[in-house]
């Protein structure tokens, strides 16, 4: 399978970076839109295939079933075309660094190409998962039910997540954004769809068995967990015997903290992951002009 040279990719990633700065504001909220929409298809994709199964018996194993399918978001994201935000906080900073935007076309990018990703996880996360009312199936004997195990495991994610920590919550941003954007870029360095998926779902897999955090996934996640714990049905179940058996949670994630102990410290993350190791640092590698250089670095490794 033919493939770009690392310095060809950044090239190509300042190209990028100058075009995403070029789009209109509507453009940038509807591709923006549908990024965060995919990535939540790809993350309720993950709750509803892992969700279920259950984490003492099967390990470590659970992670890997869920992060296993979780990267069909950015595949979406990469191959239809959509605006992802921490992907921009890597295409970004290295045009800005190479000089072929301003910090306008950086700061354009980000917030509204954010907003969009937003807006496109809470309309998946409320209308097709909660809505739907495929969060919220229970598991029943007879006429009793005794399991609402995707909506249990939601709020579960959702209450981890928001009981991070600020800089625990940073730095495992940092550490998914630098994951994410090397999925991005070395997507960018496949010649075809198979190339691209691949070099995709290696990192993305990673990133999420590992633990890591992902604002966008997290407009997903944690909103869907504040639906599904705060239903009338899933509060009643949680106080029933059968609730307690089955270990349903009762929600303590709230939207204060879902914006205070985690959006606001993983955005930052992101960005320092994004645009510190990899941004700045593949721009300096190959793109910035050493005294006595004539040409920007030669191809290869």
């Amino acid at each position: 399978m033919a493939f770009k040279s690392p310095n060809d990719i950044a090239m190509g990633m300042v190209q990028v970076g100058v075009k995403k700065a070029a789009l209109s504001v509507k453009k940038m909220l509807i591709l923006g839109f549908l990024a965060g929409a995919y990535i939540a298809l790809g993350g309720f994709l993950a709750v509803r295939v892992g969700g279920a199964v259950p984490n003492d018996v099967w390990g470590s194993l659970q992670k890997f079933i869920f992060a296993g399918v979780f990267p069909v978001g950015l595949m979406m994201v990469i191959i239809a075309g959509a605006e992802l935000v921490t992907g921009n906080f890597m295409t970004q900073p290295i045009a800005f660094l190479d000089r072929k935007i301003g910090i306008s076309g950086v700061i354009k990018s980000w917030t509204f190409v954010y907003l969009g990703n937003f807006i496109g996880s809470i309309f998946v996360a409320f209308v097709l998962s909660y809505l739907t009312g495929l969060i919220m199936e229970p598991v029943k004997a007879g006429d009793v039910v005794t399991k609402m195990p995707w909506a249990a495991y939601i709020v579960k994610v959702a209450n981890a997540k928001t009981a991070l920590t600020w800089w625990e919550a940073f730095w495992r941003a940092v550490g998914c954004n630098w994951m994410v954007v090397l999925a991005v870029w070395m997507a960018f360095s496949a010649e075809d769809i198979v190339g691209k998926i691949f070099a995709i779902w290696w990192p993305i897999m990673a990133f999420v068995a590992i633990g890591f955090e992902h604002s966008v996934a997290n407009m997903f996640f944690i909103p869907l967990g504040i639906f599904a714990g705060s239903d009338p049905t899933y509060v009643a179940f949680t106080q029933t015997a059968q609730g307690i058996a089955a270990q349903a949670p009762v929600l303590k994630a709230t939207w204060e903290t879902f914006f205070l102990n985690n959006l606001i410290p993983v955005t930052l993350g992101n960005i320092v992951g994004a645009g510190l190791f990899v941004a700045m640092v593949y721009w300096y590698v190959y793109l910035k002009a050493e005294k006595g250089e004539v040409a920007r670095v030669s191809k290869g490794a």
